[in-house]
């Protein structure tokens, strides 16, 4: 018998829904791992069999159907490795997130999640019922306790596992990404390894769905808390790490990556999220509005680099209040990245229209209706763009615009994903300042200019906003971390500023409602995130 249980973690991109495809990309990466690898095991991830989170397809019948046809597949295709893959199962009336151990042809374990999370972006309890017992099953010679993702952060499942015999523990996740979740998953492992004295594999898997964006930083921990594996951060692949038998612990693997600086994170969370939503939703590049500020631009440059140049379309569309600087930096750009930017003015489009409505406004007040118009009509010239060319249109605005309303329905709004949904101004500011240490390709006036709609003469976002610098911090407090009135204000900012973001944030709640989604990269994202009425009396107090 060896000395050493060969493991290969596969750190992969399953498409939700593409049960067959999962299937063949399990099989695959199986039998590199047996046959280039030496593996005697190899770990997939959380319902990598479905891909993660299903949400209410798993209400469909014909799901389990394919999940059972599919699992017959694996089993008949892969011999003389085990598999550690993730599924649901149903028994009787009950359905379970599960994790399967395969070999030659037969399920030999079977484990079902304790610790279903139900907060957040997360509704497990909608769907699934909660295991109790333990799974501990020897796998050539090695007793391995088998958990799923939740029941990593709490103690019991990994104590009864212990109990059970377990020498070693694999934990197999679906743990999207948010700022600083690694050093939150390390934090979390090294805590259970010193209530239980058992190295962990830590299997995560990658890519994007949605608003989620799941990160992969595959981890291993030895007995004494030590880091001995991790896996790169945004990228697919198989990694391999041993455990010795008679040390009863893992053996340090050379795979040892650092995690990325907070903006280099944030950055290839946001492009991975693109890149996926495109490609799996199976359209042929991205059509933008370039503007000459800087969320446009930092989302020209996420497009590109998740996209590829040819894949991306950048239309300029000027109108009288639109400055030759904003035109220049907006050529320097798409220059730059070697991007098709068109060209279409707007006055023509803007008069026609004002004529139209000249009956019903008469002699009323220029406004922000004028301003709006502007913006409705880029949209409607984007949307066509979109239509006539099969590119999906990436709207530009930021977490903090959409927080006070800073935008426009049917006008900026409109769109099929928004990159920068979940990232405050300030945030952009520096995500800009990074891209251009990656090449410099972002002009620095778009970075140092005072930030401006330009729909109405010398506008700048400060005539309707707080400063960013004071906005964003207000925001993060209210709405990310819930504070109350009371606590803002207590923590050095002036009461009526703090009211007067409150009321912006509430009031718009219909607007976010319509936006399209984005990728979330903080702890309390727009969208199924965060769930507030759009009718509600709670304004009555603030």
């Amino acid at each position: 018998m060896k000395e050493v249980l060969n493991i290969s973690l596969a750190q992969l991109n399953f498409l939700v829904g593409d049960v067959e495809g999962n299937a063949q990309k399990i099989i695959n990466a199986a039998l590199q791992a047996r046959d280039q690898n030496s593996a005697d095991i190899i770990v997939f991830t959380e319902l990598a069999i479905t891909g993660y989170p299903l949400e209410d397809l798993l209400f469909r019948s014909s799901l389990l159907v394919r999940v059972q046809n599919a699992l017959e597949l694996v089993k008949n295709e892969v011999e003389d490795i085990y598999l550690l893959l993730g599924a649901p199962t149903k028994e009787g009336h009950e359905l379970f997130n599960s994790a399967l151990l395969i070999y030659n042809s037969e399920i030999v374990a079977i484990y079902h999640k304790h610790q279903l999370p139900n907060y957040e972006v997360f509704d497990e309890k909608r769907y699934f019922s909660s295991g109790a017992s333990a799974c501990v099953t020897n796998v050539k010679g090695v007793n391995i306790g088998i958990t799923i993702c939740e029941d990593i952060w709490f103690a019991e499942p990994i104590s009864i596992s212990k109990q059970a015999g377990a020498e070693l523990l694999i934990n197999i996740n679906a743990s999207p990404y948010q700022l600083n979740k690694t050093s939150m998953r390390i934090e979390v492992l090294k805590q259970r390894v010193c209530e239980q004295n058992i190295p962990i594999v830590y299997v995560n898997q990658v890519g994007g769905q949605d608003e989620l964006v799941f990160d992969g930083e595959s981890l291993c921990l030895s007995k004494k808390g030590e880091l001995y594996l991790q896996a790169p951060a945004f990228e697919s692949g198989t990694y391999t790490i041993s455990y010795s038998k008679n040390e009863k612990d893992l053996i340090k693997s050379a795979c040892i990556n650092q995690c990325l600086t907070k903006e280099a994170s944030i950055y290839q969370a946001l492009v991975l999220g693109v890149k996926d939503y495109v490609q799996k939703n199976s359209f042929s590049g991205v059509v933008l509005g370039l503007s000459g500020g800087v969320d446009s631009a930092l989302t020209l440059t996420i497009a590109v680099d998740a996209l590829g140049a040819d894949n991306v379309h950048a239309v300029m569309m000027p109108f009288h209040y639109t400055s030759d600087m904003s035109k220049e930096d907006s050529n320097k750009l798409a220059s730059a990245m070697k991007v098709h930017l068109d060209e279409i003015p707007i006055e023509g489009s803007f008069d026609a229209l004002i004529k139209s409505l000249e009956p019903i406004f008469k002699d009323l007040p220029v406004g922000v209706t004028e301003e709006n118009l502007q913006s409705r009509i880029r949209g409607v010239l984007l949307m066509a763009i979109s239509n006539k060319m099969g590119n999906l249109l990436l709207t530009t605005g930021n977490k903090s615009e959409m927080s006070v309303g800073y935008a426009t329905l049917y006008g900026d709004m409109a769109g099929g994903f928004a990159p920068l949904k979940d990232v405050s101004k300030t945030m952009v500011y520096e995500l800009a300042k990074y891209r251009n240490t990656i090449s410099d390709v972002i002009p620095e006036r778009i970075i140092t200019r005072a930030p401006s709609a330009e729909l109405a003469p010398d506008q700048v976002d400060q005539d309707s906003l707080p400063p960013y610098e004071i906005l964003d911090p207000i925001l993060e407090m209210f709405v990310e971390q819930d504070c109350t009135l009371e606590e803002i204000v207590a923590s050095g900012f002036d009461e009526q500023v703090v009211r007067r973001v409150i009321r912006m944030v509430l009031r718009n709640e219909y607007k976010r409602r319509q936006a399209p989604p984005g990728v979330k990269i903080t702890s309390r994202a727009y969208g199924k995130d965060r769930r507030y009425p759009i009718t509600s009396g709670f304004l009555k107090n603030i």
